[in-house]
């Protein structure tokens, strides 16, 4: 069995197995960290999954009220921190903008994450910073990629971004990979909240690349289901190909099975005749 958790409402989800447990919708759990177990909301209940599941770490419980009390304790400090930060980095002057704060408790440790246009000697605020939280402060220098999935946002599709939610890694991308997806070579239009290129590019584009393995290329002259014609398009994500009949011009979208070159993926969309 599986189960997903969030730490933060529409945040990152993160996959579990829910053990001996069985929480609802909106209870908050035990998740083991590095730095000892976190309260998340559970957003995905437990249920059964094909996938092997090995490896996954396992939910440590319902949430008791200590817990909640202790992880609104350190939301608190968080805030404390975050606020600390902006304010020292104004008097200092430094070219620096704060994206995230991380307070482990059981160290008394703050953790800044930060973005900036080059390396910024800060040294001086980590020693005032020290001061004011009295605790120990340790400063994280991020990219434009970090900087994105930490704050999250809506990418150009209108859904949540990929980073923010469900991607791991960070995988390289290239601009050939957009125009495999015949997408404009237009930074505007193929990049993401980042202003990197956008990760969809990457784990979509084995689907392009199958796709091509066997569908007619534009300007083949092919037979579909509603006459010969001229392919003038492809629609990669519902498997078809677009046709231009030679008998009236029109553009009929044609499911790939039906005027590639393979007679047995013809025959196993409209059977043998």
């Amino acid at each position: 069995m599986m189960m997903a958790v969030s730490f933060e409402r529409y945040g990152r989800l993160y996959y579990l197995d829910p053990g001996a447990h069985k929480p609802a919708i909106g209870d908050k759990v035990l998740v083991p960290t590095d730095s000892g177990p976190e309260v998340a909301e559970c957003v995905w209940a437990p249920q059964w999954v094909p996938e092997d599941i090995d490896g996954l770490p396992v939910c440590e419980g319902i949430a008791t009220g200590d817990d909640l009390a202790r992880d609104e304790s350190n939301r608190k400090r968080r805030a404390e921190g975050r606020l600390a930060s902006r304010r020292l980095i104004r008097e200092h002057g430094l070219p620096m903008k704060v994206t995230a704060v991380d307070f482990i408790g059981a160290d008394n440790v703050f953790v800044v994450y930060f973005s900036a246009p080059h390396r910024v000697d800060f040294r001086a605020l980590v020693r005032d910073l020290g001061g004011r939280l009295k605790a120990r402060v340790e400063l994280r220098q991020i990219g434009p990629r970090d900087e994105a999935r930490l704050q999250g946002g809506i990418g150009p599709c209108g859904r949540d971004l990929c980073c923010a939610t469900f991607l791991k890694d960070f995988e390289p991308v290239s601009v050939r990979m957009a125009k495999d997806q015949e997408l404009p070579v237009n930074p505007l239009r193929i990049a993401g909240a980042c202003g990197r290129l956008m990760c969809c590019l990457k784990y979509e584009h084995p689907l392009y690349q199958d796709f091509r393995k066997d569908a007619p290329p534009v300007g083949a002259t092919v037979t579909s289901p509603e006459g010969p014609g001229t392919v003038i398009g492809h629609n990669v994500p519902s498997d078809t190909v677009v046709v231009k009949l030679a008998a009236d011009g029109r553009a009929a979208p044609c499911p790939k099975a039906s005027v590639c070159g393979s007679r047995k993926a013809y025959e196993s969309l409209h059977g043998k005749g």
